[in-house]
């Protein structure tokens, strides 16, 4: 059984939504939604919004947290306006009015993760609502201790030789923590400490040593590949994603990676529903061993 997708960025094809709100200029490319195997928390979409594009005010029934690639695309909410840069993120929370625009000269695109999972039966579970008075953007401040909704991520923040007081997004403190294993490095970005309740997004990096070995989850997880190149394996399929490529694997589908671009390997990663507090890893070599020095029994 099929609980996996791979989305080559060759193969990218950017549609207007079919959603009841007004927009123009914006398409996306869709990773996982409804008609991905596999996929029931997950939609996973990389956005584009053209020059003078906008996407009008609406809430939706679900969360939706954000990574700016390209481009500087501004988020209007009831708490003012952001206008975002490449490596800002953020999150939306469930039932608040926002609403997108595009007054710069160059096209925006974002990665988009949304839960549970937009439903086409129901306008995609987004509600449009009285536009929001247009306020002056201001950047995104990640060290304002005041800023619960966004963030900044470069890829130097992911090295551990560089966690120093001067090189950090953040004032020093647990949000910039990093998480090293096995050659991986990890840092969250959006989760339950910034207020999420249905998902997470992090950015991952591989040294050039760098692997997980086959393991699946009790979550769907995507994969949003920005830098080198990565052996990835799911449901014992084995692909070549690089920068641009995206891959979502279901509940239960086991997969693995191994960094084989002879560089750093970096994605932003998103799971949904959020990880249990418990056994979120369920990795095959522990149980081979368990059978090993049980003899199967």
């Amino acid at each position: 059984m099929t609980r996996h997708a791979v989305r080559r960025a060759a193969e990218a094809t950017y549609a207007a939504p079919a959603e009841p709100r007004k927009a123009e200029g914006y398409t996306r490319w869709a990773i996982a939604d409804e008609a991905t195997p596999g996929a029931v928390h997950t939609e996973f979409n990389v956005c584009a919004l053209e020059p003078g594009g906008r996407v009008a005010t609406a809430v939706q029934s679900f969360e939706e947290c954000f990574y700016v690639v390209e481009g500087h695309p501004i988020l209007q909410t009831p708490s003012g306006a952001v206008r975002l840069a490449p490596g800002d993120y953020g999150l939306i929370p469930l039932g608040v009015p926002h609403s997108w625009r595009n007054e710069e000269a160059a096209p925006a695109r974002w990665a988009q993760m949304r839960s549970p999972q937009p439903r086409a039966r129901h306008d995609r579970d987004v509600h449009p609502v009285p536009e929001l008075p247009k306020t002056a953007p201001v950047a995104v401040d990640p060290r304002d201790p005041r800023n619960r909704d966004h963030g900044h991520i470069d890829p130097v923040n992911m090295r551990v030789d560089m966690q120093k007081q001067e090189m950090l997004a953040r004032s020093a403190s647990m949000r910039t923590a990093l998480l090293v294993y096995s050659g991986i490095t990890v840092k969250m970005m959006v989760d339950s400490d910034q207020g999420a309740d249905l998902t997470t997004m992090f950015m991952v990096r591989y040294d050039p040593d760098g692997v997980a070995g086959p393991h699946d989850h009790p979550f769907e997880e995507t994969y949003y590949f920005l830098e080198g190149e990565a052996e990835a394996v799911f449901d014992g399929v084995t692909y070549r994603l690089r920068a641009g490529d995206a891959a979502f694997a279901g509940v239960g589908c086991v997969h693995g990676f191994r960094n084989v671009g002879g560089g750093p390997l970096r994605w932003l990663e998103t799971q949904a529903p959020q990880p249990p507090g418990r056994h979120s890893y369920r990795f095959v070599r522990d149980w081979d061993y368990l059978r090993s020095i049980t003899g199967g029994q």
